[in-house]
């Protein structure tokens, strides 16, 4: 399967997921119809946008993009609950989050992650979360840049024990 990446696309606009979603899925469609081989293998994904004037992001899944690797909502759920909605909580909901922190960290997604992505989307901005195989994220990222796209990637990678430790703890039915 080969090396397994969570890559968040940061955007400075509310539109710029769905806009960099787009571009991934024309890719994907484009790479699998030519002879070159792929140039991303999509294995889940996750989308949130945070509009003006909005107490808290909107989440969504995308699971239905992708192929038999996808997690499930329940983790993206469990992930963006640690990144979001845990400085609302109160002291014993934080402390149990606390704990799934530790266990992220034990599949590759560090606690440095799930900072910087809480305190780089905000509202007025978006992000894409690709988990991906096989991928060349970099491709990806030079067609956005060459389409005028400002974007940051925020992006971890995992082993594949780790990644094994998610489809089996997380993999969807």
């Amino acid at each position: 399967m080969g090396k397994v990446t969570i890559t968040a696309f940061k955007f400075d606009t509310p539109d710029g997921a769905g806009q960099m979603l787009e571009l991934v899925q024309q890719l994907a469609c484009e790479a699998q119809s030519s002879r070159g081989g792929e140039l991303i293998t999509l294995e889940d994904a996750a989308m949130v946008t945070w509009s003006p004037g909005d107490k808290k992001p909107r989440t969504r899944h995308l699971g239905d993009m992708t192929g038999a690797g996808a997690l499930g909502g329940v983790f993206w759920g469990l992930l963006f609950g640690q990144i979001f909605f845990v400085p609302f909580l109160g002291m014993a909901v934080a402390a149990a989050m606390g704990a799934l922190a530790g266990k992220f960290s034990t599949y590759g997604i560090a606690n440095r992650f799930v900072r910087s992505v809480g305190e780089q989307v905000v509202e007025g901005t978006s992000a894409l979360f690709l988990m991906t195989s096989s991928s060349v994220v970099d491709r990806v990222a030079e067609a956005a840049r060459q389409k005028g796209w400002a974007f940051e990637i925020i992006s971890t990678n995992l082993s594949t024990e780790q990644e094994t430790q998610l489809q089996q703890d997380f993999g969807a039915a």
